[in-house]
């Protein structure tokens, strides 16, 4: 083997030109699709997980007077939060598969010229 052509033509890949491939066209698109979908689960999620945490808290009268009107609030926030995430999922799903529905004709298209080259 060569070392001296190969060692030059990583030189020259590295100086040269670069147009976007479509296979870094069609990752992009798929993150396009997918992105939305993820950020949402994740902050949702995090808040409710925050909001179950401070019913919790209440509940156990960490927080708040520790009276049972803050007993009864931290059930109804627990409640809330422990429903917010029980439903994150179905919510993910949804806005996951409208991603993949607005992009799904361009990503096809662009992998079947990618399958074939």
């Amino acid at each position: 083997m060569n070392t001296d052509k190969i060692y030059a033509e990583a030189i020259v890949n590295e100086y040269s030109k670069k147009s976007a491939a479509k296979v870094t066209q069609l990752k992009k698109l798929d993150r396009a699709a997918k992105m939305p979908a993820e950020i949402f689960a994740y902050t949702f999620g995090i808040v409710c997980a925050l909001v179950a945490g401070t019913g919790m808290s209440l509940c156990m009268k960490v927080i708040g007077d520790g009276g049972t009107g803050s007993m009864i609030a931290g059930i109804i926030i627990g409640i809330v939060g422990f429903v917010g995430a029980g439903v994150n999922y179905a919510i993910y799903k949804r806005i996951l598969q409208k991603g993949k529905d607005k992009y799904a004709a361009d990503i096809i298209k662009l992998a079947s010229e990618i399958a074939d080259e």
